[in-house]
């Protein structure tokens, strides 16, 4: 967890920004700006405050009209102007500007508890199995978990072990001896030795051919590997943080996994949840994506609503692509509602099946549904203050008054 100061003029400016900060996986200090403070702390100051800002820290303005943002450069901070209407993105912004790039970017607070957690495990040296849907931050987490290590100084190789040719897996895994088959020219360390030390994260695990699995039951057993056309095994110190976009006890059960390779594995798990059961993460994902590119652009309110109403079914990866298509087909200087467009769920089809029930289940219910509980959530954990649920779910509190008012028709319903 960072740690992040916050002026005294900031918070009375913009209470709810302290909230946001909060859940966005920060520890916030309240500080006066004119305090003494360390050489690596970041602040937050209102713009009228610069006389006691550095180049790390972000001035905050606000203002009536259109927001802007101005990167840091030339020993100057960076500086976020916005208004009323806009505070929602601006408050995940300004998260997303302080954010080291080892800390994936959360606004949600089960996220961040998730997060705390994980920072707890990276301390240890216990092998860690992630699961989760495609596209829910799965490589993320495992660069935070080797970031939070004492392993950091090492290196952190990253492989997909759908994308490794089956013939060659055992050699790029576990390396292999000069002309121990065709093609062998020369020796080869192979992917464990190349991350001693280190961490070696293996996405998509459930790929790995049955006899593969075996090899490495016995690499993460006995801490050592054979090289391919090797006499004597070669030790190594490895961390193993495996992924899974499928149930890996339910691979297991079908006999597709071994289960002791599984229980060697699930030391430590974790299970990240599908981007539409993380309604504040979408906005702070949207921020980070948003500002990798080139020409900043801020979206409006109603297209922040627009994000927030769809369920993802694509998680992050589907929403990097709407806000992709967006930049580039935009006609004016923000990103409109107008300006997403994203698609419908696709409906599958089964031939032969039996037909559809008279009232199947839409998605958009059960997006709908999922909105609903995410705001009862807010709202419990923030006392009932409709600002700060606004400020936590990442949406204008009109658009929460709304959420609420269909509330209450359903259940007068």
């Amino acid at each position: 967890m960072s740690s992040l100061d916050v002026s005294r003029a900031v918070c009375a400016l913009v209470p709810g920004l302290q909230h946001w900060l909060e859940n966005a996986f920060y520890m916030v200090r309240i500080v006066d700006a004119q305090s003494p403070r360390e050489r690596d702390d970041r602040r937050i100051l209102l713009a009228t405050e610069i006389g006691h800002a550095t180049h790390r820290d972000i001035l905050i303005n606000l203002i009536e009209g259109k927001p802007s943002l101005v990167p840091a450069a030339n020993g100057l901070p960076a500086r976020v102007a916005f208004a009323l209407e806009d505070m929602a993105f601006a408050f995940a912004l300004i998260a997303e500007l302080a954010r080291p790039a080892s800390i994936p970017a959360v606004g949600d607070s089960a996220s961040t508890r998730l997060m705390t957690l994980a920072g707890r495990v990276a301390r240890s040296d216990a092998t860690v199995l992630i699961q989760g849907d495609t596209g829910t931050g799965k490589e993320g987490m495992a660069r935070f978990l080797h970031a939070q290590s004492g392993r950091i100084s090492h290196d952190f190789i990253a492989v997909n072990c759908a994308a490794l040719p089956e013939t060659m897996m055992e050699a790029m895994l576990f390396g292999h001896k000069k002309g121990s088959f065709t093609g062998a020219a020369a020796a080869s360390d192979g992917l464990f030795l190349a991350a001693d030390g280190g961490t070696l994260f293996l996405d998509e695990i459930a790929e790995l051919p049955l006899t593969l699995q075996a090899k490495l039951l016995r690499a993460l057993q006995e801490g050592e590997v054979l090289p391919v056309g090797a006499t004597h095994p070669v030790p190594v110190n490895v961390r193993i943080i495996a992924a899974c976009n499928r149930d890996l006890a339910a691979e297991v059960a079908a006999g597709r996994f071994r289960e002791d390779l599984y229980w060697r594995l699930n030391v430590m798990p974790l299970e990240l949840r599908p981007l539409s059961e993380r309604a504040g993460d979408i906005t702070a994902i949207t921020a980070a994506m948003l500002l990798r590119h080139q020409d900043f652009v801020w979206p409006t309110a109603a297209a922040l609503d627009k994000l927030a109403a769809h369920a993802w079914p694509g998680n992050a990866r589907e929403l990097g692509n709407v806000l992709q298509r967006a930049i580039v087909l935009r006609e004016g200087d923000r990103i409109e509602a107008e300006d997403l467009h994203i698609a419908g769920a696709p409906q599958l089809r089964v031939v032969g099946a039996a037909p559809a029930p008279a009232e199947p289940v839409r998605l958009r219910d059960v997006a709908r549904q999922s909105k609903l509980d995410a705001i009862r959530a807010a709202l419990r954990e923030t006392d009932g203050h409709r600002a700060a649920a606004a400020a936590k779910l990442g949406i204008s509190e009109r658009t929460l008054r709304y959420r609420l008012a269909e509330m209450r028709e359903l259940a007068a319903a």
